[in-house]
């Protein structure tokens, strides 16, 4: 039941904009976060069952990558959207925030090794972590703290709207709600997506998160706790 609870709030989380699903990484405040720059999903229960029966296992479990950034760790060591990751240097990934934390415990440039299952069977993949660019730091540090910000729309306001509040995160016990507009960050001011995700990269994740935000036509201010 955890694991399905789990699964539908990431999917309503990370289903959007640039971080589509998660980005994988993880949080560590005094060195670069690992990346390898693939786009992940938890399974759902129907997927479960389908990889137990195929592969033969006793349990379907692990994590999809949806999409394979280009020019990035998992490209060049060979990642294929669809791969279904098992495992991390032999300990078996269950859901996405398991393989965050594995990975952000391994650290930036260190080299790792992932079982993943294809449709032709199972494979081992070397991949060679790298430190997370900046834009993608700030939209991971974000998700951290339980929001996500839209993308413009072509012919929209570029102003950094939240898009998702993920259950139970430290956002949504702050209030905060779909469609607020996000107009400073720790007393910084953001008027674009691209503003915000620069000032959510200075962030950490050890201190409570100050926002300013506009909704409706009032001006509010709401503190997030550390996650």
């Amino acid at each position: 039941m955890w694991r399905r609870q789990w699964a539908l709030s990431l999917a309503r989380a990370f289903l959007v904009a640039s971080l589509g699903v998660i980005l994988v990484a993880s949080a560590v405040d005094a060195a670069p976060w690992a990346w390898m720059g693939v786009r992940i999903r938890d399974l759902a229960e129907q997927e479960m069952d389908d990889i137990a029966k195929r592969h033969g296992i006793r349990e379907g479990f692990g994590v999809v990558v949806v999409e394979v950034m280009e020019g990035t760790p998992a490209e060049r060591a060979g990642l294929k959207n669809g791969d279904l990751v098992v495992a991390f240097d032999e300990r078996p990934v269950t859901d996405t925030r398991l393989l965050q934390r594995l990975i952000g415990g391994a650290g930036a440039g260190q080299d790792v090794h992932l079982t993943i299952l294809r449709a032709e069977g199972r494979k081992r993949v070397d991949v060679r972590l790298a430190a997370m660019p900046r834009p993608v730091l700030g939209e991971r540090i974000a998700a951290e703290f339980g929001f996500l910000v839209r993308e413009p729309e072509p012919a929209g306001s570029a102003a950094p709207t939240i898009s998702v509040v993920v259950r139970r995160s430290a956002a949504e016990r702050a209030g905060l709600e779909v469609s607020d507009v996000v107009l400073e960050v720790n007393e910084q001011a953001v008027a674009t997506r691209e503003a915000l995700r620069e000032a959510m990269a200075d962030v950490s994740l050890e201190a409570p998160l100050r926002l300013t935000i506009r909704r409706g036509g009032s001006r509010l201010s709401v503190t997030l706790r550390a996650p």
